[in-house]
């Protein structure tokens, strides 16, 4: 496993919508989720998306609770109506923070490292995480999430 450079904002590969992964079993696509999942660890994030060191490809990872998830071609098929607001941070946008309402559950469709299809239900901290993390595979900032004052 290898640590990647973070790309940062405004490098254009982070407005671009990435590409569905074929073939999850891939080698390129299993050595990057092991060097993806080591750069997060180094940089204390506690998600990273493929876009993020450079790659557009469907892909994030997140660890949350020590529990890691490692989310191929990830799609959210639910949405709480309630909201909640939670200070958010980004590896692109380093120390830059802000408060960004979502919902407050999501169900996320996708494929897991061993390309076998899977669905996750995540509340709170995890269900802000992954909507941050998909949005990055869509070619959307947090920062276009801040509600102007």
């Amino acid at each position: 496993m290898a640590k990647l450079p973070i790309i940062e904002y405004p490098n254009a590969v982070l407005l671009k919508k990435a590409e569905k992964i074929k073939d999850p079993l891939d080698k390129k696509v299993q050595k990057l989720i092991g060097d993806m999942l080591e750069t997060m660890k180094i940089a204390n994030g506690l998600g990273l998306a493929a876009p993020q060191v450079g790659k557009s490809t469907r892909l994030c990872v997140i660890e949350d609770q020590g529990e890691t998830y490692i989310l191929l071609n990830p799609k959210i098929t639910s949405l709480s109506r309630k909201k909640v607001v939670m200070e958010e941070g980004c590896l692109s946008f380093p120390g830059d923070f802000f408060s960004i309402s979502r919902p407050e559950k999501v169900q996320v469709r996708y494929l897991d490292k061993e390309g076998k299809k899977t669905k996750l239900k995540a509340v709170g901290l995890l269900a802000h995480a992954l909507q941050h993390e998909i949005d990055h595979l869509d070619g959307i900032l947090f920062i276009t999430r801040v509600k102007k004052k």
